[in-house]
């Protein structure tokens, strides 16, 4: 699933930022679900349910302090929307 790996890379991409402390500990979690999913064989209705885990974290984050991250935040906010309400990006 490439939209999968695209959520990913955003993530993945806030790791080495200096962020938030509040916002580092949600996108750490957020980043594990994310790399869990990333070449999974999962049924589309599990990866939709960890996805929306995943949304409801980041959506927990006003600003993690750092406008890179911010933008990667935004990013991967909209990456995880249209996993969940479009089957055929997913």
């Amino acid at each position: 699933m490439t939209a999968v790996r695209e959520l990913h890379d955003h993530l993945e991409a806030t790791e080495e930022l200096p962020v938030e402390r509040g916002a580092s500990v949600r996108l750490g979690e957020a980043a594990a679900i994310a790399a869990d999913l990333v070449d999974a064989d999962l049924p589309r209705d599990v990866v939709v349910e960890r996805v929306g885990r995943v949304a409801a974290l980041l959506d927990e984050i006003e600003t993690t302090g750092n406008d890179e991250a911010d933008h990667h935040v935004s990013a991967a906010e909209r990456v995880a929307e249209r996993i969940v309400t479009r089957p055929e990006d997913g």
